[in-house]
C-alpha cells in the first residue's frame, strides 16, 4: 500500500490516497476542497479504481469535494453516524461560515461504529471513534501497515480545537488517551493537517495531552 499524501483545499486538509497497484484499487481518506484533480493523475499512473471515500468527520473542510469525487468514481463513503447532519444537510455549515463557501449533500453508504472492522487494499481495517472535536470523529487504524488516520482529533505537538459546536475539551482528552494513546507506540499518524507523527512521540512530548 502506498500513502500519497495530498494537502488540498483552502486550508490545506490532508486528503491521503491509499493506493494498491497490485490490485488495481484506491481508498480516499477525506475529500477537502479540488482533491480530485490532485487525485486523478495519481489513480490514471497507478492504474488504480477508487473504490472507497471515508471521511473521518463532517467538518466542511474535510468533505468539500466528496460529492464531486463520488460522481467521478463511484466510490462507497464511509462515515459515523453522529456527524449524520453535517454530510447529509452541509448547509449546516454553509450557514455558519456565512454562505461563503458552498457544499453538496453526501449520501453515506455505510455508517461505521467503534471498533468497526473491515478489510480494504489486502489490509484489515479498525475504525475507533474519537469525538471531541468534532462528534463524529473517526480514526482508521491498520495494524499490519502500523499506520493510524485520525482525523482532527490529534496533530503533530497539538490536538484539534474543541470551540466548534459539538466540540468538547474533556471529550477530546478522553479519546485521545484511551483510543488513540493505546495504540502501539511505533503507530504512524497521519492527521487532518500538518506532518506525521507517532504515537510514541505524542504520548511524551504532547503539551495538551501526555500519554
Amino acid at each position: 500500500m502506498k500513502i500519497h499524501v495530498r494537502p488540498s483545499g483552502p486550508i490545506q486538509t490532508n486528503g491521503y490516497l491509499l493506493t494498491d497497484a497490485n490490485r488495481g484499487e484506491a481508498v480516499l481518506i477525506d475529500a477537502p476542497g479540488d482533491i480530485l484533480d490532485e487525485i486523478q493523475p495519481i489513480l490514471a499512473q497507478e492504474k488504480c479504481k477508487l473504490t472507497e471515500l471515508w471521511i473521518t468527520h463532517g467538518h466542511w473542510d474535510h468533505t468539500q469535494d466528496a460529492a464531486k469525487v463520488v460522481r467521478a468514481t463511484g466510490a462507497k463513503v464511509l462515515a459515523h453516524a453522529a456527524d449524520k447532519t453535517l454530510i447529509e444537510t452541509p448547509q449546516v455549515m454553509s450557514a455558519f461560515l456565512g454562505g461563503a463557501i458552498k457544499l453538496e449533500p453526501l449520501h453515506v453508504d455505510r455508517w461505521v461504529g467503534q471498533g468497526e472492522r473491515f478489510n480494504a487494499l489486502a489490509l484489515e481495517f479498525e475504525a475507533r471513534h474519537v469525538p471531541g472535536h468534532c462528534p463524529g470523529n473517526v480514526l482508521f487504524y491498520a495494524a499490519a501497515a502500523k499506520v493510524a488516520f485520525v482525523g482532527d482529533a490529534l496533530f503533530q505537538g497539538s490536538v484539534g480545537r474543541t470551540d466548534l459546536p459539538g466540540g468538547s475539551r474533556e471529550v477530546l482528552a478522553k479519546s485521545i488517551t484511551t483510543q488513540i494513546y493505546t495504540l502501539p507506540d511505533e503507530t504512524t499518524v497521519y492527521a487532518g493537517h500538518g506532518g506525521a507523527t507517532t504515537v510514541g512521540v505524542e504520548k511524551k512530548t504532547n503539551p495538551f495531552v501526555r500519554g
